[in-house]
């Protein structure tokens, strides 16, 4: 299933890019939370480490998730709602299509 950048109106861009950002900005403030948590209980140099091991791995899935391509992006999307970091009420005003297959992904 491919959705390319043409079955996207401009109105459904616009609604897919708040509701992108609004996913994004989400989960950075939880790791930002998360991670002042962390570096709060740093007490050894090994601490030190697996805080840095945890960001690398972080960065890693975070940039690999947010994938503002078309083409994917209703898979991006199920992802999101899936993780907790968007809500299906977020896209209303998108097509009934892409909101189906975007429930329907979030359930595999």
């Amino acid at each position: 299933m491919q959705v390319s950048d043409a079955e996207w109106s401009k109105s459904e861009k616009n609604i897919a890019q708040t509701a992108f950002k609004q996913a994004y900005e989400r989960e950075t403030a939880a790791l930002i939370k998360e991670v002042r948590e962390k570096a709060s209980a740093i007490a050894t140099l090994d601490d030190v480490w697996q805080l840095h091991d945890f960001l690398s791995a972080k960065r890693h899935e975070i940039d690999g998730k947010y994938d503002y391509r078309y083409s994917v992006l209703v898979f991006v999307f199920a992802t999101l709602v899936r993780e907790g970091w968007l809500h299906l009420d977020e896209l209303e005003g998108m097509s009934v299509d892409k909101r189906t297959k975007i429930a329907a992904l979030t359930r595999m």
